[in-house]
């Protein structure tokens, strides 16, 4: 990879792998981001609610030659949203990329979604993009936030129908977010990933084994790299006239009916 971001301050939260058994599990969508991120030569601030994760990411950063900044942190809370913003800054001299990794999942169907379920969910995966895009873009200039979403805000598809309607909500924010942050030269853009083979993707799948049969187009699951890469090119000047556009990374999967 070309030192593509060389002098960029990114901050992406979101920053750990979900915990798992195996012995050599596949990056999560966020860990494989901030180590490509840290080899196209940007200075990083990581952050996650999981301390383990996060230091575990942190170590693979660090040997790609960065010292990230590293900050403890859960974005569901209103006063930690600000607060990470605050950190990373101090930390990095300013900020230049905001990459949000950020998304649960509750309730199943719409007769066993709760109300509550509901809520928890937008809270995850709206609220807290809303929040820390509104702390990060007054002090940025001429930079890039990609908000990483999935493909089931593009087609239903999880049976989870707050986790599908969250993601969808993510399209209209980062719109109004590239609207709101041109003024300053900021752009933002989408990355829906589709199947990946993360651990939560694995998870997902040995809850619903039909996962893995669903006939994706190019024959096979994602990778973290894979999605990683497409985040690196929207943090990069290589795209620097694409703003608040979604982009699937799912091998073709949202072409289908």
């Amino acid at each position: 990879m070309t030192a593509a971001l060389t002098g960029r301050r990114v901050l992406v939260v979101g920053a750990g792998s979900r915990p798992s058994a195996e012995a050599d599990p596949p990056p999560g969508n966020g860990r494989a981001v901030a180590v490509l991120a840290a080899r196209a030569g940007a200075a990083l601030a990581l952050v996650d609610r999981d301390e383990h994760a996060l230091a575990a990411t942190a170590r693979l950063v660090e040997a790609e030659g960065t010292e990230p900044a590293v900050v403890v942190g859960d974005v569901a809370h209103e006063a930690a949203c600000q607060a990470v913003v605050e950190e990373a800054r101090a930390a990095m001299g300013g900020l230049d990329g905001l990459v949000l990794n950020v998304g649960i999942g509750l309730g199943a169907g719409l007769a066993g979604t709760s109300a509550d379920q509901w809520d928890l969910v937008f809270a995850g995966n709206v609220r807290s993009h809303f929040l820390v895009s509104k702390a990060a873009l007054p002090h940025m200039s001429g930079g890039s936030i990609v908000f990483v979403s999935s493909v089931a805000g593009l087609k239903p598809g999880s049976t989870i129908p707050a986790y599908d309607s969250s993601k969808a909500a993510i399209a209209g924010l980062c719109r109004h977010v590239a609207l709101e942050g041109s003024r300053a030269g900021v752009r933002a853009n989408v990355v829906a990933p589709g199947l990946i083979d993360t651990p939560l993707g694995r998870r997902a799948s040995a809850g619903r084994p039909s996962r893995d049969r669903t006939p994706v187009p190019l024959g096979r699951q994602g990778t973290a790299w894979e999605v990683a890469q497409v985040v690196v090119f929207l943090l990069s000047e290589d795209s620097s006239y694409v703003t608040g556009q979604v982009l699937a990374v799912d091998g073709g999967l949202s072409t289908l009916r």
